[in-house]
């Protein structure tokens, strides 16, 4: 792979980390947004270091979107406000822990739920 594509494969992920990071400040848009870029990229990274973090992006959001709704639909109980809860601290911990791993270039097993 050139040097090149390396580097926008890596700039791109460090995009799509930033917008899902943001995404409880926009309401969800920019989650929105890197899914669709996962998917739409995701050929482009086959084979490459990158595969690992946009698997990891993805199961991320689908996970937390599942649980978000679960949480959601248990709300009138009081312990869907503890799942919401959780899931924000376990999807603020996922996002971090990929984006520092691609900072460092250290491998990354995206099946694992922490």
């Amino acid at each position: 792979m050139s040097s090149e594509r390396e580097q926008s494969l890596r700039t791109l992920t460090h995009v799509l980390y930033g917008l899902y990071a943001i995404h409880w400040l926009t309401g969800g848009i920019t989650g929105l947004i890197a899914i669709i870029i996962n998917y739409v990229k995701r050929p482009d990274v086959v084979g490459t270091r990158y595969q690992a973090h946009f698997e990891w992006q993805i199961r991320t959001f689908w996970r937390a979107l599942i649980l978000y709704l679960i949480g959601f639909a248990l709300i009138f109980v009081v312990v869907g406000f503890f799942i919401l809860g959780v899931v924000w601290v376990w999807t603020l911990y996922r996002i971090i822990k990929g984006w520092l791993y691609l900072n460092d270039n250290k491998p990354l097993d995206p099946q694992a739920w922490f």
